[in-house]
């Protein structure tokens, strides 16, 4: 990674090989450690991040070769999120694995991964006060609901190959939840392109013609009167994917606070649910030389409880 110093403590650098494809809010955190994510947001909004010249948004990927415009920004004394020990603690205590050249996480429902959004902090910013000064980079995303296996890089070539496998959807990613109704087959595929709205002050994912093409296959692991317990594969990774293909067969996840309805809602919180039942149980991958990796969460005790209440 290249730098040159420009006037008024901008900085400008040329993206590596490693950090082709990767995010620019992330690609900004990990040069403005502490600098809170919404801050970081208002710089890129504002156009005071720039690539190439040109304006980007927080989503937007950048390329190999590609310059990227910096500028000064310090955290003020005091303003570093504060993170409890005990946080510390409980994500320590959910790392799978963990070797040189990555990590995978158990990440707790409740828990973003990365702040903004009127959130101090995320799970990357944990983790990199847990381990400070080491390469550490997400390659993909878990909604803040969804508990499970969340990968990270923690070298730049694992980012690079590790990110190319996620975008071809060359990673078997499989979740396990549960659905408000009776799965009409034992085996169903979803084919229906996604599209994210604005619905009043909420941003939202719906089925839409001119979306991006998704795709989800529910297997039924267990059928219930009014309820099916089933695993989900993702053979692309859209925003809230698993979430709006579910409500799109009219089986929306139990304790979906975005995409269920209220007397759905009010029956599993009857239940004792308090949360989204959704859990990324299982990624598997290849590493260069065909080295295959695969890694699995346990379904959280909350939910196993949920299940055993419903026989």
């Amino acid at each position: 990674m290249s730098n040159k110093n420009s006037q008024g403590g901008v900085r400008i650098e040329t993206v590596d090989r490693h950090h082709d494809g990767q995010r620019i809010d992330n690609f900004l955190s990990a040069r403005l450690k502490g600098l809170p994510r919404s801050l970081v947001y208002r710089l890129i909004r504002t156009g005071q991040v720039r690539i190439n010249g040109g304006r980007c948004k927080p989503a937007t990927r950048i390329a190999e070769g590609d310059q990227v415009r910096i500028p000064p920004a310090r955290v003020r004394e005091g303003e570093e999120a504060v993170i409890s020990d005990r946080t510390l603690q409980q994500v320590r205590a959910c790392i799978l694995h963990r070797d040189d050249e990555l990590m995978v996480i158990d990440k707790p429902s409740g828990m973003a991964v990365h702040g903004g959004s009127g959130l101090p902090w995320g799970l990357i910013d944990v983790l990199r006060r847990l381990f400070p000064g080491e390469f550490l980079e997400l390659v993909h995303r878990l909604d803040r609901e969804t508990s499970g296996c969340l990968v990270l890089a923690r070298s730049g070539a694992a980012l690079d190959w590790l990110s190319a496998q996620f975008r071809a959807g060359q990673v078997d990613k499989r979740y396990l939840c549960l659905m408000d109704g009776v799965l009409p087959e034992a085996v169903l595929d979803v084919e229906a392109p996604l599209a994210r709205v604005q619905a009043g002050k909420e941003r939202k994912v719906v089925v839409d013609a001119g979306g991006k093409p998704a795709r989800t296959r529910f297997r039924l692991l267990e059928g219930y009167r009014r309820a099916t317990y089933a695993e989900a594969e993702l053979f692309t990774g859209r925003t809230h994917q698993i979430r709006v293909h579910a409500r799109h067969i009219g089986l929306p996840l139990a304790g979906d606070q975005k995409y269920s309805d209220k007397a759905s809602l009010k029956r599993w919180r009857s239940l004792g649910l308090k949360r989204l039942f959704l859990h990324a149980h299982f990624v598997g991958f290849e590493f260069p030389q065909g080295r295959a990796v695969q890694f699995t969460a346990p379904l959280p005790d909350g939910l196993r409880e949920l299940l055993g209440a419903l026989e």
